[in-house]
Formats: C-alpha cells, sequence, structure tokens
C-alpha cells in the first residue's frame, strides 16, 4: 500500500511505502532488550463485518502470511497480423494465471487455506503489436510455513513450465518479496480473554468469527514467544448493518473509500475491550 499526499497543485506526492514492516523493525531496533520482553502481547482491529457492540475472535490461525510475487514472462515480438513469426508473452501469460489457480484447487490440501491472486497483468503498447514481455503481479496467503513455501515453489514451476511449453526464448524472472507472518492467537490465552469480556459485554457479543486471509505484521509478538491475541471490533453502524442483513447487499469494506467506521461507539467499545483485558490478566 503506498500512501500518498495531494498537494494544493494536484501533484501527488508519495510519502513511504507500507509492508508490514512495523513489528520487525521494532524488534530488530532491540525491544525486548531495551525493554522487559512482555508477558503478553494484545491487539483490537476494527471490524467492517460486525456491527458496534460487538467484538469477534478467532482462536489459532487468525490472519494469514502474505507474499508478493512479481513474474516477467518473455517472448519475441512482432507484428499481431503475423503471429507465426513471434512468441506472444500475452498468451503465455494468460496461460500462466490460469494454470496457476490448479495449485490451489489440485496441488493443496483444501483444509490448510491459499489464495492465489494476480493483482496486475501489463504488457503490450497497441492493439497490433505483439510485445517482448508481460509482467504479472500477485499477493499470496497462506497460514502455515510449510505451505506458504510449497506454494512459492509451484508458482514459480508453473510460470517456468508455461513459458518452456510455449518455446519462449528464456525463462520468466520471478521475484519474491515476504510481506507478513501469520497471525497466531494463543488458543488459551483467547478462551481467558472471551470469559472476561462476555463478562463485561455479554455472552451474544462476543462471537467465534472465521479467520481471514488478510495480514497483519502483529504475528511477530507470537513468533518471538509470546503469547498474543488479537480481536475484531465491530465498526458498523447498527442500523445500516441490519438493513444490509436485510437486504443481502454488501457493506463496504476495510481499506476501500467507502468504508467509514461509526468512530465514537467504535472507539468506546475498543477502550472498554483494552481496559477488560488489561484488568483480566493485571489481576493475576
Amino acid at each position: 500500500m503506498q500512501i500518498t499526499r495531494l498537494q494544493s497543485n494536484d501533484d501527488v506526492i508519495p510519502l513511504r511505502v507500507v509492508t508490514g514492516e512495523g513489528a520487525p523493525a521494532m524488534i530488530k531496533d532491540g525491544l525486548f532488550t531495551r525493554f522487559l520482553k512482555p508477558d503478553y502481547a494484545l491487539a483490537i482491529h476494527d471490524s467492517a463485518i460486525l456491527p458496534v457492540g460487538q467484538v469477534g475472535f478467532t482462536p489459532g490461525y487468525a490472519l494469514a502470511a502474505a507474499d508478493s510475487v512479481d513474474i516477467s514472462i518473455y517472448g519475441r515480438g512482432g507484428h499481431g497480423g503475423r503471429p507465426q513469426s513471434t512468441v506472444d508473452p500475452v498468451v503465455i501469460a494468460a496461460k500462466t494465471v490460469l494454470a496457476l489457480q490448479t495449485i490451489v484447487s489440485r496441488e493443496n490440501n483444501p483444509f490448510d487455506p491459499v489464495v492465489i491472486t494476480v493483482g496486475t497483468i501489463h504488457g503490450g503498447t497497441k492493439n497490433s503489436i505483439i510485445p517482448d514481455e508481460v509482467k504479472l503481479q500477485l499477493t499470496v496467503r497462506s497460514y502455515k510455513p510449510e505451505v506458504e513455501k510449497r506454494v512459492l515453489a509451484s508458482i514459480e514451476r508453473v510460470a517456468k513450465g508455461e513459458a518452456m511449453a510455449a518455446g519462449a526464448p528464456k525463462d520468466p524472472v520471478v521475484k519474491i518479496s515476504h510481506a507478513a507472518n501469520a497471525t497466531y492467537n494463543d488458543p488459551e490465552l483467547t478462551k481467558r480473554l472471551v470469559s472476561a469480556l462476555r463478562g463485561v459485554l455479554g455472552p451474544a457479543n462476543v462471537i467465534e468469527v472465521e479467520p481471514t486471509m488478510v495480514f497483519e505484521d502483529f504475528a511477530e509478538f507470537n513468533l518471538a514467544g509470546i503469547p498474543s491475541a488479537d480481536f475484531w471490533v465491530g465498526a458498523v453502524d447498527p442500523e445500516k448493518f441490519a438493513a444490509a442483513q436485510k437486504s443481502g447487499t454488501s457493506l463496504p469494506q476495510l481499506q476501500t473509500a467507502a468504508w467509514a467506521p461509526d468512530y465514537m461507539p467504535t472507539l468506546k467499545t475498543a477502550i472498554t475491550v483494552e481496559t477488560t483485558e488489561l484488568l483480566e490478566l493485571l489481576a493475576h
């Protein structure tokens, strides 16, 4: 995600690129040597699928590991009216996009979730010109490290296989950038905090929700040996939530232009969640 600032003269100036680097940078900077290593790590995140007043929890794997994959596919360009004299990288790219989905549907255990999304495809300059190169940009989401490793290797294999089958002049270049590890909510800690929250907010307002394939750098604290738990706090206006449930329309999602949390009620619930959790842990 790129953060930008809009100037008065309509020039857009990039400020910085955010890639989930916060927690790893803090730990690398000596967080646990400069300060005492904590007994627990807690997080709260607003939710676009829960109404204000409700809190969601997920024991175990809750958010995914994320990797970015950039693939450059090479062909031999030429005139669009004489495709027989070319090796068309657009066709190779199209076949690659489809073949990548078989990694999920045919190579992966359905009980180990994986997402492979091709977010961009770039190539060519004109209708009648076959280009020399096409670029794909992917995001890959998974939970288990062994699954992540296998899927990334399969992506590289598929890309190279499709290029070889088409007679490409050289292998594609596959660049993998790791963005974040999977967030794992300690089951015992989560259970304990859920009990405390239900005592304050009521059983009906603290509900188990499905894991999601988005990511957070909060995962690093659990990997550092600290029992961790990340909770979702509902941020949708209850009336809008009820209307959407009744009509079947989709609610605006996080990180979209239409997302507008019900600010003050959400903040109050988040503060209640935080203080309840802290009192529960500090009391013992």
